[in-house]
């Protein structure tokens, strides 16, 4: 069992301008209450781009001490990481062979998903030479056009018996483009086109349900799911109540409250006027730290609250390369004066209510959060 309490902190609190607060058990909660969704099928967890900004170390102990086995990633850098937290899971590339680094898969134990057939070539012929054969997964493209043999190809290949014969596929998967729509009909023209690649791939493992599907889709599941952002607390279905506990809370430091009188500007390019005499809490985060610069732009939906001593208070200005401006002037003075910090995204504010704010995708702010933050890992080492 790890002890998540003794993870060393890459920036101490005391000197950071932000931090994260990052509830494990919430994360594991969310992984278990997915396998409950769809409990004919295997649930695995995407944990590429660092664990959607997380930190694969803490998030992968901490599912693999709540009885994970099965991880997806983007790169073999990421495939190496998790094997050497956990040894004797299966671990998935989804991004396929890299040239020159197929020995490097080969010692990891990663699994391949392989999406072309220069992939498959590759494949088949490192172990040709060595006079093997290794686990792989077959990658089929129905209809998202990014990664996977398109349907004729992977007709071609099963019907050429070398080819065939050459890779040993235990699971083919595919991924869906349109799963948080519920009411898309790309959803019903992939699943067909699934369905198809099925009968080309008979007796081996089948995976296409994600976390939107898992949630929208049920006739998604198959053998193994592949949850990613769901875990993470983030809205995987537009339009549908989050069932997913939050598992991230950023908080921005308070450096100054600053008074300012009415027809005052501030920030970069002026762009908010103050129309009264006004207090204003500037937050040491900005651009530099992922929160976006379109948090409260003009150009962005709404202007992204924080908040405060109970209650939301506005972005003003333009955010900065370091610092951030809120309207405090309805904040009673006396808890004012306590504050320190102002909750950007957590507990009070969904971290998919201030992704729309700014223009963007909860997925987009989770893996953009940057280095500069300290980080706190909250956990009773016993799941949620």
């Amino acid at each position: 069992m790890t002890d998540y309490s003794v993870l060393p902190a890459l920036v101490d609190e005391r000197l950071a301008g932000g931090r994260l607060h990052i509830d494990l058990d919430a994360l594991v909660s969310n992984w278990k209450k997915l396998c409950s969704l769809a409990p004919d099928a295997k649930t695995s967890a995407v944990v590429k781009a660092d664990a959607y900004g997380l930190g694969i170390e803490p998030v992968v102990n901490a599912l693999n001490d709540a009885g994970c086995n099965i991880y997806f990633v983007a790169l073999p850098e990421e495939g190496v990481r998790v094997k050497k937290l956990a040894p004797q899971a299966d671990v998935f590339v989804l991004g396929g062979l890299f040239k020159n680094s197929v020995s490097t898969y080969a010692e990891a134990g990663l699994i391949p998903v392989l999406g072309s057939v220069e992939n498959i070539e590759l494949w088949a012929n490192f172990w040709r030479e060595r006079g093997s054969r290794r686990p792989c997964a077959i990658h089929v493209d129905t209809g998202m056009n990014r990664l996977g043999l398109r349907l004729e190809e992977a007709r071609a290949f099963v019907g050429d018996d070398e080819r065939r014969h050459s890779i040993s596929p235990f699971m083919m998967m595919s991924h869906p483009a349109c799963a948080d729509e519920p009411d898309h009909p790309k959803n019903a023209e992939q699943l067909a086109m699934f369905k198809e690649a099925i009968g080309l791939f008979p007796d081996i493992e089948y995976s296409f349900s994600n976390s939107a599907s898992i949630i929208a889709h049920k006739d998604f599941s198959f053998d193994l799911n592949r949850p990613g952002i769901a875990i993470y607390g983030g809205e995987a279905v537009f339009g549908l109540a989050n069932p997913m506990k939050p598992v991230v809370t950023l908080e921005a430091r308070i450096i100054q409250i600053r008074m300012v009188k009415a027809g005052e500007t501030i920030g970069y390019a002026a762009t908010h006027t103050f129309t009264r005499d006004s207090k204003v809490a500037l937050v040491a985060v900005g651009y530099a730290d992922g929160y976006r610069r379109s948090s409260f732009d003009n150009s962005a939906p709404q202007n992204a609250p924080g908040f405060l001593c109970g209650q939301e208070v506005p972005g003003i200005g333009r955010i900065s390369m370091d610092i951030s401006a809120f309207d405090v002037t309805d904040v009673p003075e006396q808890a004012l004066e306590k504050a320190e910090w102002i909750e950007l995204f957590g507990e009070n504010l969904a971290l998919d209510d201030v992704a729309r704010a700014t223009g963007t995708i909860g997925y987009e702010l989770l893996t953009g959060l940057g280095p500069r933050y300290s980080r706190s890992y909250i956990s009773s080492k016993t799941g949620g």
